[in-house]
């Protein structure tokens, strides 16, 4: 892991034994995952009730390579699984969750699980229907050449310059091309500007 874990709590007193549980189960994670840049745990006590007992909540954020993994546990399903749940129980069902959304994000990256391939927009800059190829403007200003055959719902022949477009962009026999492309709308051309 590249930072030092932060663990927080807001209504509790921290305990050296709560510390070494939380360090430990996030010890697992780094062994799970070990693209792990950091890990924030906060542990918050929500109520003090003398009937039910105290219900507590572990909030996690995994810090990985693109947008960080969110791990909240709700305590009342707590209530619901133990007749006396503790602060070990939230954290321990809390890193439970997050376990399997670090495996899952895991098998993700690996290749595991099928995910989208980017898309972006932009504009068209030429059209040559004659010839069945036209040119994309990109969102970073260079040029990407697509043909007939790339675009996603066949009205090729309506496409005209400065139609805001969708585009997956690949490897063609001359370099970067579209490879697959369509219409965007209007509120796409707002989020380009």
């Amino acid at each position: 892991m590249q930072q030092e874990p932060q663990i927080t709590y807001h209504g509790l007193e921290s305990s050296p034994s709560l510390d070494a549980e939380i360090r430990a189960r996030i010890a697992e994670l780094d062994e799970i995952y070990d693209g792990l840049v950091g890990v924030r745990v906060s542990v918050e006590a929500l109520h003090n009730q003398h009937r039910t007992g105290n219900i507590h909540e572990c909030h996690i954020t995994l810090m990985v390579p693109g947008p960080d993994i969110n791990v909240s546990k709700a305590p009342h399903k707590a209530k619901e699984k133990y007749h006396n749940p503790d602060v070990y129980t939230s954290v321990r069902d809390a890193f439970q969750a997050a376990t399997k959304q670090l495996r899952n994000y895991k098998a993700k990256q690996a290749g595991g699980v099928k995910y989208h391939e980017p898309l972006f927009q932009g504009q068209v800059a030429e059209m040559h229907v004659d010839e069945d190829y036209g040119y994309v403007l990109t969102g970073e200003g260079s040029l990407l050449y697509f043909n007939r055959a790339a675009v996603t719902t066949g009205d090729f022949d309506s496409y005209q310059r400065g139609d805001v477009v969708h585009y997956i962009a690949g490897e063609g026999e001359t370099g970067p091309t579209a490879v697959k492309i369509w219409k965007g709308s209007e509120h796409d051309m707002d989020k380009m500007r």
